[in-house]
């Protein structure tokens, strides 16, 4: 399959947004999603960006029937380690089903990890729902591991009213 990945643009959102919405519908959770084309306009395409983003398209000739070219993303952010140092963290890996079983997913996520050590970063984190049993295969067939059931970590958050009360002085 012909597949290029670059950069993500402004002009890109639009695309992204909507695969977004696409990987929160697999995930069964797109009622969660509450960032906006507009809100990826401005936190990742800013003078201080919170975010960072490739894309993967094909070439016209192997566009969706929907007329997609653009059929695949990460997100991505810079993060520190206190223990080992600088880190890259990947929020969204992400192809569209009908593409899926053709490297697009292993070239996006070597690209993170190639801008990654450009960086000076020495680790790639991210989550993986647990009955998500395909992509966590494929992540442990990329050398990834899994550091809650190594190292006994759980992912934690604290959002909406609990996260105004914990602000409180």
């Amino acid at each position: 399959m012909d597949f290029s990945i670059r950069a993500a643009n402004v002009e890109d959102c639009k695309d992204i947004a909507r695969m977004i919405l696409e990987l929160a519908e697999y995930e069964k959770v797109a009622d969660h999603v509450k960032v906006t084309q507009r809100d990826l306009e401005q936190d990742g395409f800013s003078k201080n960006p919170f975010f960072h983003g490739i894309v993967a398209e094909v070439p016209e000739q192997h566009k969706t029937k929907e007329g997609h070219t653009k059929i695949g993303y990460a997100l991505y952010f810079y993060s520190y380690s206190s223990w080992s140092g600088r880190a890259v963290y990947m929020e969204d890996l992400y192809v569209m089903p009908e593409f899926r079983g053709k490297s697009i997913g292993k070239a996006l996520m070597s690209k993170v990890a190639q801008l990654g050590l450009a960086a000076g970063c020495n680790q790639l984190n991210f989550t993986v729902l647990d009955w998500n049993k395909p992509s966590m295969d494929f992540y442990l067939s990329q050398g990834s591991f899994d550091v809650t059931a190594d190292m006994g970590y759980h992912c934690m958050r604290c959002e909406g009213e609990a996260l105004e009360h914990l602000a409180q002085p």
